[in-house]
């Protein structure tokens, strides 16, 4: 590199403007798969945590080696884990394989729906603005609040006697 030794030197040593440097260009996302073309995420709500794998193919759903039917038997829930497919516009065009465990039905639904989410757009980059703008791919972060010394809930405390 040249002697740089005063201000009108850096000026032309440097290629380029200001602005160029400053705005760096995103890369564009690639596709992420593993050896059995599958794409895995992890989706969490509440206690629930969940594992998902999704592939191409049919719209079968399995949780826990169960299919979604048997596991989710409440309607509302098994709705919840189709909301991502619909939100893309892709019912019954991938397999969901999941493994979830901790929490309840409703909170484990919930990681269900958001791995499903997150693998999703780790399969198809495209689809990743629609399911962003429908709130999938953020984490519901509410959790029971814990139960504090001296009360009798996390808030309730002890009925006040004054005498």
């Amino acid at each position: 590199m040249a002697d740089i030794k005063s201000l009108d030197d850096l000026k032309s040593a440097v290629s380029g403007t200001v602005a160029d440097v400053a705005a760096p260009v995103a890369a564009p996302r690639v596709p992420v798969r593993d050896a059995l073309g599958r794409a895995c995420a992890t989706g969490k709500r509440k206690n629930a945590v969940a594992r998902v794998w999704v592939k191409p193919g049919s719209g079968k759903v399995v949780v826990n080696g169960k299919e979604m039917a048997a596991y989710f038997a409440r309607p509302v829930l098994q709705m919840i884990l189709k909301q991502p497919f619909t939100g893309a516009n892709v019912e019954g065009q991938f397999d969901v394989m999941a493994t979830v465990v901790g929490g309840g039905l409703s909170g484990q639904a919930g990681a269900v729906k958001h791995g499903i989410s997150k693998a999703l757009q780790l399969y198809e980059p495209g689809l990743r603005p629609a399911l962003k703008a429908a709130g999938f791919l953020t984490r519901d972060s509410r959790v029971v609040e814990r139960k504090k010394y001296g009360k009798a809930k996390a808030r309730k405390s002890f009925q006040f006697s004054k005498r």
